[in-house]
């Protein structure tokens, strides 16, 4: 047995039993989705460590209290803008409760009245929040702008003392804060059309990869249509494993059309069916089955690719169409592999990603031809040199531009290769080349939204933000469930043009910035004339980063213009980050 001090997270969904009883595997499925995509991830941002998970909770150890709370808040203002549109009987939501103090740790497991406060406060946060002890608010009282409540002493079950309990405010709306120009998705000229999830009825849920994996690829083939709006993947999957109301998700999507279906796969063989409805009738435009062997799967996508297009309104003829051919595994068992890995991918944690890279290599070892595959290693290994997490960044960069090489030279034509050469473009600041690799990549995809967003943020670089701000607008149109980070590419771009207010409004949508984006944010105050705002956000950036120098920042950022460089270095004289904050603090005195 091992003792010592820890901050406890102890998590459990709400109305659990009552979910499962009305829809056992969407309840599950979405459960796990937002493992995968929010909770996992957010854990392993703040430094957290599963200790253990039940059916409908977890018990997490943070070595910081700081970052215990950070975790917890994170996670439950995600989860309500996640429930924004979700009806309320239907929505996952947790109660978190943290708590420090001596916790014993025997097999992977822990005890001790540490953790038995830290599992009883959380049954009394409320649905949606966070309750913690006094320990925890002591500690977070001066680090943390977060409103803190006392809730006075409480008597705990099989706890012989009093606990002093706080409760953590989290800001609260009915639905997402949306732009101004939101309604625009609205007024397409083009025919707009989403993407359900298709339903993975194998009843094997190991195979759940293999739905999406096909709704995906059905959804990047429409996108590659340049007559179509395609709503994008993230939109589409928060109806994943959820009955829907045919008209209700094309008014929140501003959707004209929904493509939904379902596979069922079963040895080697499997069965599509598919169908194309009109979400102002709701009635079925188009519907077909398919029954075929696996080694068929890629015809499959491109039957029901060309016929939901043949019958949308406004398109040209089959012979007119401009069907841009792309390269197929020869091997089925790399598909799966590929699309495997990209789950493993998304979840973001160190150990999903050396899974991930482990999967992709297998799918490139039974397919070397797979081109998909060769730009998905170099994702897979951009995620590892972004984050650290291998011992040579120097043969790990060498191998993403190879693999980025060797993609490029098995298929031309596939987008992601091209979004990837021109990030990586950028990255080295050769912004000739990003533009040329960027211009190819929208071309061949002009309605994959990380293209449209990076196009926007490629823009903004090379001097022309207000053209950036069309781009970035569009992904947001693209995908009203966009991730937020695009908010942060709006903020620099509205920088970028001079347009402060925008840019400080912009970066508020952002549940937590890192000091790149607090520097910005001071920027925008240093040329608005406030000290006080630009003095608390240079403190923040110093917090963040301690030996940050407006030198070395600025060379980390890819302008084309010296004028956009000192723009830059201007807002943050004038805010104070040459020297601490007293520049600023001589702009609040006058």
């Amino acid at each position: 047995m091992e003792q010592r001090l820890a901050a406890v997270l102890a998590a459990d969904m709400a109305g659990y039993s009552r979910l499962m009883e009305a829809d056992e595997a969407g309840t599950l499925a979405r459960l796990r989705t937002h493992r995968i995509e929010l909770i996992d991830p957010a854990i392993a941002k703040n430094k957290g460590r599963i200790i253990k998970t039940t059916g409908d909770g977890m018990l997490v150890e943070f070595q910081s209290v700081t970052d215990a709370v950070k975790c917890a808040v994170e996670i439950q203002q995600r989860m309500q803008r996640r429930n924004s549109d979700v009806p309320q009987d239907r929505r996952i939501e947790f109660r978190i409760g943290i708590n420090l103090g001596d916790i014993i740790f025997e097999d992977e497991d822990i005890f001790g009245d540490g953790v038995n406060i830290a599992s009883r406060i959380e049954q009394l946060a409320d649905v949606g929040g966070i309750c913690v002890t006094a320990a925890v608010a002591i500690q977070i009282a001066d680090r943390l702008e977060l409103s803190i409540e006392d809730l006075g002493e409480k008597t705990l079950k099989n706890i012989s003392r009093p606990v002093r309990l706080f409760r953590i405010g989290i800001e609260r709306s009915d639905s997402p804060h949306q732009p101004a120009d939101f309604d625009a998705k609205r007024s397409v000229s083009k025919p707009s059309i989403v993407v359900l999830p298709f339903n993975n009825m194998s009843g094997d849920p190991d195979q759940e990869f293999f739905a999406d994996g096909l709704t995906e690829d059905i959804l990047t083939e429409l996108s590659r249509r340049h007559e179509l709006f395609v709503i994008s993947r993230n939109s589409s999957f928060v109806y994943k494993n959820r009955a829907v109301n045919v008209r209700e998700v094309a008014e929140k999507l501003g959707a004209q059309y929904l493509v939904e279906g379902s596979v069922r796969k079963i040895g080697d063989r499997v069965r599509v069916t598919v169908q194309l409805i009109d979400a102002a009738s709701d009635g079925h435009i188009w519907a077909d089955k398919y029954d075929r062997r696996l080694d068929d799967i890629f015809a499959i996508q491109d039957e029901i690719t060309a016929a939901i297009a043949a019958t949308l309104p406004g398109r040209v003829e089959a012979a007119q169409r401009d069907h841009l051919a792309r390269t197929k595994p020869a091997n089925m068992a790399a598909y799966e592999c590929a699309l495997a890995a990209k789950v493993l991918h998304h979840r973001g944690t160190v150990a999903d990603n050396e899974q991930a890279q482990s999967l992709i290599n297998r799918a490139i070892a039974l397919d070397p031809d797979y081109a998909h595959a060769h730009a998905w290693r170099a994702c897979i290994l951009g995620q590892a040199w972004v984050h650290g997490w291998c011992e040579d960044k120097d043969a790990v960069w060498n191998e993403i531009v190879a693999a980025l090489d060797r993609a490029l030279a098995l298929d031309d034509n596939d987008a992601d290769v091209h979004r990837i050469l021109a990030a990586v473009s950028v990255n080295n600041n050769a912004l000739t080349t990003a533009r040329y690799h960027q211009e190819r990549a929208l071309s061949l995809n002009p309605n994959y939204d990380l293209v449209v967003v990076q196009q926007g943020e490629l823009l903004t670089w090379l001097g022309s933000p207000e053209e950036g701000i069309e781009w970035i607008r569009k992904a947001m149109r693209l995908n009203p469930h966009h991730p937020e980070r695009f908010w942060s590419h709006l903020g620099k771009a509205h920088f970028a043009a001079h347009q402060y207010g925008e840019a400080i409004e912009a970066f508020m949508h952002l549940s937590v910035m890192d000091y790149v984006q607090h520097a910005f944010v001071a920027a925008c105050y240093g040329w608005l004339g406030d000290g006080v705002a630009a003095a608390a956000h240079v403190k923040k950036v110093r917090t963040l980063l301690p030996e940050f120098g407006i030198e070395s920042f600025l060379a980390t950022l890819h302008y084309a213009r010296q004028s956009d460089v000192e723009h830059l270095r201007g807002g943050l004289v004038k805010a104070g980050a040459d020297d601490g904050l007293s520049a600023a603090n001589d702009l609040a005195a006058q």
